[in-house]
């Protein structure tokens, strides 16, 4: 029973609101199907199924709350959970920012279901793992990766007569191509909803050209240069920035986005006025689900529009307490870009460094979202619009606040391996390289 259609979903929600005595009731039943294959030194080595339902139940005596989960559905299993979660919750402290549930609300569906990645079978995923180890084995390269996949279903229902169901597929692919020696490497990821748009046969051949023709890497000095970030390279630092739109941490100054004196900087120009940053739950590519962990019907916002802050994310704890709105939390990311791909950017470069991956990202600080990491997977030094030869890779230190203050030209946005965001290739200037690293 590991996909449970919408009317079974409901019939065992509905149980479980009505077991409850308690003021308030929750419930998110949820599960699916996830398969895997993993392959390495050019073989597969382990592939798998797992599936599973879980049921979460939470209580509230006024502001006392109480948790508890099962995965079992029998009326005694059922009951046995809601009386589980009552204990608990009568023996809770009262949380003074406890919030009781959404009233009853309207869903649009989105696009987040595709058949053909529901139906993948164990045959399918080994076919894709041999599309990228075979050409590795004829080249003399050597390929680690892997391959999962998930059909999954997510319902929830609450005591004030809220109720939402939603199906959904992922497939997520990565491999690391290395050469014999160790001394290069190359890398690609490609997350879809449906498995058709997966090509493995043809995204391998860029881990491999990358790999081959990072071997003998030069260093070069530590500085401020001009870099192309392919669009995997930025995301990881656009990602760690978006954890900080939270009106909270602004309005209590803790955040890049706090004001000096108080509040926060909506309605502030911060970043170069080319960039516009939304997030829309209908979005064809990066599609979301309808609402948010709160059960709040999810639309599209801008984030940051024209360089300035648009909006910033309120719980429903934090939006009652400064007279906001309630407004749902988002999921997904969307930053516009242009019309050229990594190629061209790197066709219209002078000098500069072309970014393939960014990876073991830190927080330095804060207050301006210094970030730390290091470059890999095939870095390289770019001249006249060519790639003249690899390069050592760097660590960094940077912002990606200023960062996007430093935008020469974005390219084409693209879906990038977490699935939940839309990123372009970036070409900026003063991107600060810190020193060297000898991994590859």
């Amino acid at each position: 029973m590991s996909i449970l259609s919408e009317a079974q979903a409901k019939a065992i929600l509905d149980k479980v609101i009505a077991f409850s005595t308690a003021d308030n009731t929750s419930a998110v039943l949820s599960g699916g199907i996830g398969g895997n294959v993993r392959f390495a030194r050019n073989d597969i080595s382990t592939s798998g199924i797992v599936d599973d339902v879980q049921l979460a139940v939470e209580v509230a005596f006024g502001k006392r709350v109480g948790t508890a989960s099962i995965n079992q559905f029998d009326d005694a299993s059922l009951e046995r959970v809601v009386r589980r979660a009552e204990d608990l919750a009568k023996l809770a402290p009262e949380n003074p920012e406890y919030m009781p549930p959404v009233g009853k609300q309207t869903y649009t569906a989105t696009d987040t279901f595709s058949e053909a990645t529901a139906a993948l079978t164990a045959e399918a995923r080994a076919k894709i793992a041999e599309a990228s180890i075979l050409p590795c084995r004829e080249r003399g390269l050597i390929a680690a990766g892997f391959l999962e996949d998930g059909h999954t279903f997510f319902a929830h229902a609450n005591s004030n007569g809220n109720f939402g169901y939603q199906r959904s597929t992922i497939a997520d692919y990565t491999c690391t191509v290395r050469t014999e020696d160790g001394r290069g490497s190359g890398w690609v990821a490609s997350n879809v909803k449906d498995v058709a748009e997966l090509d493995a046969g043809t995204d391998i051949q860029i881990a491999m050209r990358k790999a081959a023709a990072s071997v003998d890497a030069k260093a070069l000095e530590p500085g401020k240069y001009t870099v192309i970030l392919e669009p995997a390279a930025a995301s990881g630092l656009i990602s760690f920035m978006m954890n900080f739109f939270d009106a909270r941490s602004a309005d209590e100054g803790r955040s890049f986005l706090s004001k000096q004196g108080g509040g926060n900087k909506i309605g502030e120009q911060i970043m170069d006025p080319r960039v516009n940053i939304y997030t829309d739950p209908a979005n064809p590519t990066v599609p979301a689900m309808p609402w948010d962990g709160d059960g709040l019907p999810r639309q599209r916002t801008k984030i940051i529009d024209a360089g300035k802050v648009a909006n910033l994310q309120y719980s429903r704890y934090w939006a009652s307490k400064q007279g906001k709105p309630e407004t749902a939390g988002w999921g997904n990311t969307i930053m516009e870009g242009g019309t050229k791909s990594t190629a061209e950017l790197i066709a219209s470069t002078e000098r500069g460094i072309l970014v393939t991956r960014t990876w073991y990202i830190r927080m330095v600080d804060p207050q301006t979202v210094l970030l730390t990491g290091l470059t890999r997977d095939g870095t390289f030094y770019i001249e006249n619009g060519q790639l003249m030869y690899p390069i050592k890779n760097f660590r960094f230190n940077e912002s990606p606040v200023i960062m996007l203050n430093n935008i020469d030209e974005l390219g084409r946005s693209v879906r990038v391996e977490d699935g939940s965001m839309m990123v372009p290739p970036m070409k900026l200037r003063d991107f600060t390289f810190t020193s060297l690293s000898d991994a590859v």
